[in-house]
């Protein structure tokens, strides 16, 4: 258990160089001066600033080193827990992980059998970690996740039932194993707080406000609801191998925390907001090997939200994610909506998506109330069988905005190669503001098949549209690097 996790390092060139002029109508290619591809590879991988893309994704994943653990082990069960799934062993479980941190660190092991518990805060040089055939399940009762602690509902800072597995401003944690995370949410148990929407609304007017995030106190009495797993404020962190079940909303939510892997992981959780894994205001996060099968975004990378993203301003940057596979879901590789303080050099390869039950491929949602910036987004050699929706959308108008917030976002440097769909209601979908354009994007030997609107496509208010080598339902689009700004027709 104390060997690091190995990654096999890639560096190869994928995506188009994006274009240098403005978006308008299609136009061949030809019509526009051949200085314009310099540096860009016609088969979508080839050299200049493609190939300086990866690059960087190359240096994230070298930088990005799970933590290594003492070989020391300390099993819940010296410490009082029980196996069988009525006795809490939250006592125990914390217990354990005290002698753990206090003996210079290790490994708190949970054996096999089904352990009950409440909540569970890790500390620094702990690794929580399942054997096979182990479950903890996590109690149905609310007061076991009090006192409320510091963490964030929705991109908004405040007090709140303790999440499941939480850590703050620790380093060197881990969740690892081949056991199972069993939160025994249920449309008895949390997910009917979702209708609830009392508490979500007066936290986002107590962060309007400018209330301190102290007084933002929620907790017995409130119906938000806690997120599975959340390192806060921390440092090296690795979540590993598990399997995670029925969560009350968000599955795995580093905040604020800088070097993280998660690695083969499974998610399979259906209930409301049960998004998969949502790194938030983070930077250096590799997600790898990992199966999300949820009941909203699978990965949403995320930066705050409205007031209070822009008082915490700290966005999410350098994520990697790769080799993984997407089924039901609402977007496989999500960008927002709550994404104020930022979201920038975002790297996805090699995935695997399809579900009926799964809307889109690449999602970046966003609206006037946001503002904040999407920039830097690439995903490549990526192969989607079926989704409900569109394969690549960007959407400035998610949730209840007219355009009219007076926070216009930022999306710009988009670009998406080598990806396959074999079924969806729309190819793209690009839309912007009049008075604030997508800037930038990108798609490169790109193949949709089974569209089922036509022509296959929207794209308004875009500058920057390149596209090479992509087809429509067997029909080449035009190649081209558009020059005005415009609908694209």
């Amino acid at each position: 258990m104390a060997t690091r996790l190995s990654r096999r390092h890639f560096l190869k060139a994928g995506v188009v160089a994006a274009g240098a002029l403005g978006l308008g109508t299609i136009a061949p290619l030809a019509l526009f001066p051949s200085t314009l591809l310099a540096g860009s590879g016609g088969d979508g991988g080839g050299g200049g600033a493609d190939a300086s893309v990866w690059r960087q994704a190359g240096r994230i994943l070298a930088r990005v080193k799970p933590p290594m653990f003492p070989n020391r082990t300390f099993d819940i069960t010296k410490y009082g827990a029980i196996n069988g799934g009525t006795t809490k062993c939250t006592t125990a479980i914390g217990d354990a992980i005290k002698a753990c941190n206090a003996a210079g660190g290790g490994h708190v092991v949970v054996p096999a059998g089904t352990f009950l518990t409440g909540a569970i805060h890790l500390l620094s040089n702990v690794d929580l970690h399942l054997e096979k055939d182990a479950t903890l399940a996590f109690s149905q009762d609310p007061n076991d996740y009090l006192p409320v602690v510091y963490t964030r509902w929705q991109g908004i800072e405040l007090m709140n039932y303790s999440p499941f597995i939480y850590a703050f401003e620790q380093e060197n944690v881990g969740v690892t194993g081949d056991g199972t995370l069993d939160g025994q949410a249920d449309t008895s148990h949390w997910w009917p707080w979702k209708s609830l929407t009392a508490d979500d609304n007066l936290s986002q007017q107590m962060a309007d406000a400018g209330v301190p995030v102290s007084a933002r106190v929620f907790g017995a009495g409130h119906y938000l609801r806690p997120n599975f797993i959340q390192p806060y404020r921390c440092r090296n962190v690795v979540i590993s191998g598990v399997t995670i079940l029925r969560s009350p909303m968000w599955e795995i939510h580093p905040v604020l925390s800088h070097n993280v892997t998660v690695q083969g992981v499974t998610v399979n959780s259906h209930g409301p907001n049960n998004d998969g894994c949502d790194p938030e205001c983070c930077r250096d996060v590799v997600i790898e090997g990992c199966t999300f099968n949820t009941g909203d975004d699978c990965i949403a990378i995320k930066a705050g939200k409205n007031a209070d993203g822009r008082r915490v301003n700290v966005p999410s940057e350098d994520i990697v994610i790769r080799k993984c596979t997407f089924a039901d879901g609402h977007g496989g590789v999500t960008i927002g909506s709550e994404m104020t303080g930022g979201v920038r050099n975002i790297f996805a390869e090699d995935l695997q998506m399809s579900s009926p039950n799964l809307n889109n491929c690449l999602r970046l949602k966003t609206n006037s109330l946001r503002g904040g910036f999407i920039e830097n987004v690439h995903m490549r050699n990526t192969t989607v069988g079926q989704v409900s929706a569109e394969a690549f959308l960007i959407d400035f108008f998610y949730g209840p905005d007219n355009g009219l917030g007076g926070f216009n976002p930022t999306v710009a440097d988009i670009t998406m190669s080598s990806v396959t769909a074999g079924s969806a209601k729309e190819a793209f979908y690009l839309v912007g503001y009049s008075d604030d354009h997508i800037q930038g994007v990108a798609l490169t030997n790109c193949v949709f098949s089974n569209v089922t609107n036509s022509p296959g496509y929207t794209v308004t208010y875009v500058d920057d549209l390149e596209l090479r080598n992509v087809v429509v339902n067997g029909t080449p689009l035009p190649n081209t690097t558009a020059a005005r700004s415009a609908v694209l027709v």
